[in-house]
């Protein structure tokens, strides 16, 4: 967002604290320290201008027409604009709006206290192209969940640059900074040079362990990574393993090559006959795209092999957002995506989000498999493996009730998951209090 001759222009960051996101006494996202973070930064790193600028926080605040008053003027800015939101998403009791919910908004008062989100996109309309960033990092409580699924995207101005996650309902997001935002900062810093806001939210969605099914906007960022192959037509998964087995532990194994497609029957004399592309696994095709199916899979795992596990977890990210964007919420490619990240997860030596990731993927299995299927009892197995592997006590101790929660639900798994299980818990609970 440089400005070429507008040395007169003054350039505005809107950081905007919704209402916290928690639900049965876990924490998803805890905006105001959100905004604290991002006050650690300079303004000229956020904007990505060197223009003279404001700064407006807006922590706490429980007026909607304040807080529209105070957006209407960030819009009037000459300059660059940042907006930045984060906290809950929450529907009005109709549930036919979506709301930032501010510090005092309920399921009954949604649209009298929280922020509309439609009027994100009317106050900022207007601005000129290219001069509009907005950010968001937020999570979706259960009864917007299912109409975000539905819209598949959540729209804020044709005006401005749109970047960010929604989380969906119950995901441990712990007691700090959230994720996304954490490392957003963190590519800021670490950077050499201030990357584009597009290559910047790529970075950032590649390092953050974002919870499986989490919407990100956009779908689908331009990255630079080698390779080719598009979205894989098998139903090969690696298999998951065993905690209560010895010995070393298998890495992510690629599936097996694409299986040959059968031949076509040729068409009619005079058919025209498309051009097949191949595009690159970096890209998820595109659902007009016609190609050659060809898997993707053995080429992130190499990538993993070569310890470009950022690299790789970017890609995977990436297949998962296509898959639920062209196949709908959670379906089976989706749900094998989300296996492949844990596995990743797991080669890089990051068992929180592994662990995660599987009961996750096992949940969502389990949505349209059955309980006895050989892919859910494989990602629970999966799932307590990377639990026992946890050496943060805390972290352990929150996993905990989730993965117990799955093995539960899964009567043909052999009972010594569940109990070694439980005595873990049990043990970390005891472990936590004698050393408080």
């Amino acid at each position: 967002m440089q400005i070429n001759g507008a040395t007169q222009q003054r350039g505005h960051v809107l950081l905007i604290a919704g209402d916290s996101a928690t639900r049965r006494r876990t924490v998803q996202v805890l905006p105001s320290k959100n905004l604290a973070a991002l006050s650690m930064v300079p303004v000229s790193a956020l904007l990505g201008s060197s223009l003279p600028s404001d700064t407006t926080y807006l922590d706490g605040i429980h007026d909607q027409n304040a807080l529209q008053v105070r957006l209407r003027t960030a819009a009037a800015t000459p300059g660059p604009l940042l907006v930045y939101l984060s906290g809950r998403l929450t529907t009005d009791r109709r549930g036919q709006q979506l709301y930032l919910a501010l510090s005092r908004t309920t399921t009954s008062t949604a649209r009298y206290t929280a922020l509309p989100w439609e009027w994100l996109g009317t106050e900022l309309r207007a601005r000129p192209q290219g001069l509009t960033t907005v950010v968001f990092d937020l999570a979706a409580d259960k009864a917007t969940w299912p109409l975000l699924r539905e819209y598949g995207t959540l729209p804020a101005s044709t005006a401005a640059e749109v970047f960010g996650v929604v989380t969906p309902p119950g995901f441990d997001g712990g007691d700090g900074v959230s994720t996304y935002t954490r490392h957003w900062i963190e590519q800021l810093r670490n950077s050499p040079e201030r990357p584009t806001n597009s290559r910047l939210h790529a970075l950032t969605v590649s390092a953050a362990a974002l919870p499986p099914g989490a919407l990100v906007l956009p779908v689908t960022p331009a990255l630079t990574a080698a390779g080719h192959g598009p979205w894989p037509t098998t139903n090969t998964r690696p298999a998951g393993p065993d905690p209560l087995s010895s010995g070393p532990v298998p890495g992510y194994a690629p599936s097996q090559a694409p299986q040959p497609q059968q031949p076509a029957a040729a068409p009619p004399p005079g058919t025209p006959v498309p051009q097949q592309v191949s595009p690159s696994p970096s890209r998820p095709p595109t659902a007009h795209t016609e190609f050659v199916a060809q898997d993707p899979r053995p080429h992130i795992h190499a990538l993993a092999q070569a310890g470009r596990h950022s690299e790789a977890a970017q890609l995977a990210q990436l297949w998962e957002q296509h898959a639920l964007r062209t196949g709908g919420y959670d379906p089976a490619q989706a749900t094998q995506w989300v296996e492949i990240r844990a596995d990743l997860a797991k080669m890089s030596g990051n068992y929180l989000l592994a662990t995660q990731l599987w009961v996750g993927a096992g949940r969502a299995r389990l949505l349209h498999q059955s309980s006895d299927a050989p892919e859910v009892l494989s990602a629970a197995q999966s799932a307590h493996y990377c639990w026992t592997q946890l050496r943060d006590v805390a972290r352990a101790r929150e996993c905990g009730p989730e993965l117990i929660s799955l093995l539960r639900a899964l009567p043909s798994l052999d009972r010594r998951h569940l109990s070694v299980a439980q005595q873990r818990l049990e043990f970390l609970h005891e472990a936590s209090s004698a050393g408080s």
